[in-house]
């Protein structure tokens, strides 16, 4: 039973930083594409950014290029978000996701992502 959960949202002013992080169990978490997606009131959900199972590729959607890093720890079974420079069209539900197969390449589609978890809150003030 794959299991992920979010951590790390807040309130913050614009201009400032959240770091989310996701920790995984279930399987083994360094065989397995992970990405954040996040999901704003009366909007569709958004892919935020993804990484390949080793961390040596990443994707970012053109809005957080250059303010959001994802990175993650194998050893410790946890993915992050660090997010800088927050604008208040960023806030949103942040999820992170696991790709339903194993692989080594960035995957970027959410129907690929089968295990979801339950949301972290960003509300970024302006």
């Amino acid at each position: 039973q794959v299991q992920l959960v979010e951590s790390g949202g807040g309130l913050v002013q614009a201009g400032g930083s959240l770091r989310l992080s996701c920790a995984a169990s279930g399987r083994t978490f360094g065989s397995y594409s992970m990405g954040w997606l996040r999901q704003a009131p009366g909007k569709e959900r958004q892919f935020v950014a993804a990484i390949n199972r080793s961390g040596s590729s990443t994707y970012y959607t053109d809005s957080v290029k250059g303010r959001f890093t994802i990175s993650r720890d194998n050893a410790k079974n946890t993915m992050y978000l660090q997010m800088n420079s927050l604008k208040p069209e960023d806030t949103a539900v942040y999820y992170c996701a696991q790709h339903k197969n194993s692989g080594s390449y960035v995957y970027t589609s959410q129907r690929d992502y089968d295990y979801w978890g339950q949301g972290t809150q960003v509300t970024v003030s302006s």
